[in-house]
């Protein structure tokens, strides 16, 4: 893990107001045929928790590294255990989970490392299932609000092809969905400065990429009417299970 991973607690607010939830279709995807205990894994300030629970009524456990993330997790989403930990160090026994879902946060981790932790906690047939929001440029708003904020470290990733997961795990089945959420201009700049890009940039460089988002709101007519608008997006799904031993 490096510091832009470890920054978001410094938006902990931001990231709960600006960043969207996931479509409750992607995760009965991920977790389809699982009715155990399900881990979120660098579960951040809930938004994927919520929607497990919302959809599954399973039993969630919640793990992230940041304090500050957890805490913000716990006041939305009460009654779910939280946990300080990492995907390199998970504070679980042996095969005590039936899946492990990690929302917009593997790119943020040492395969090798997360792929045999995550691998010790699960259950024998149990699923890894990774998801990530991503907005979709095909509007040209948005399109032009990437050139303003520019490619996250996830949508670089993604870009160039599915993510890696390294054995002890198999295959990944993928799934894609587009769908879109709505979203005002304070929740525009909310999600802006919820980004790692942002959040651990020099002063200046925040000032001028708030200046440059503020002339897109203002000359952009679906943003400047001052109600809610539709954010677009595609939802990445994986999923993958331990490899049968040869």
């Amino acid at each position: 893990m490096n510091e832009r991973s470890l920054s978001f607690g410094k938006a902990a607010s931001d990231y709960a107001k600006g960043r969207p939830g996931y479509p409750l279709q992607m995760v009965d995807w991920l977790l389809e045929g699982v009715t155990g205990r399900v881990l979120d894994l660098g579960a951040g300030t809930g938004k994927l928790t919520e929607a497990i629970h919302r959809c599954r009524h399973a039993e969630v456990v919640a793990v992230d590294p940041d304090p500050v993330m957890l805490a913000t997790l716990e006041a939305h989403v009460p009654r779910v255990p939280t946990m300080r930990g990492t995907a390199e160090e998970i504070p679980l026994e042996d095969g005590s989970v039936d899946a492990v879902v990690m929302g917009q946060a593997w790119h943020w981790v040492d395969p090798e490392a997360a792929a045999t932790e995550i691998a010790r906690v699960l259950a024998p047939g149990g699923v890894l299932g990774l998801v990530w929001n991503i907005r979709n440029e095909r509007s040209d708003w948005v399109t032009a609000l990437t050139r303003v904020i520019g490619h996250s470290s996830a949508e670089t990733m993604l870009a160039a092809g599915p993510p890696r997961v390294p054995a002890p795990f198999g295959p990944l089945e993928i799934e894609e969905l587009t769908w879109k959420r709505p979203i005002t201009a304070d929740g525009l700049r909310a999600l802006v400065h919820s980004r790692s890009n942002y959040i651990t940039a020099p002063e200046a460089f925040r000032v001028d990429l708030d200046v440059a988002l503020e002339h897109l709101i203002a000359r952009t007519p679906e943003l400047a009417g001052g109600g809610e608008f539709p954010m677009p997006y595609v939802t990445h799904g994986y999923r993958t299970r331990v490899a049968p031993a040869a």
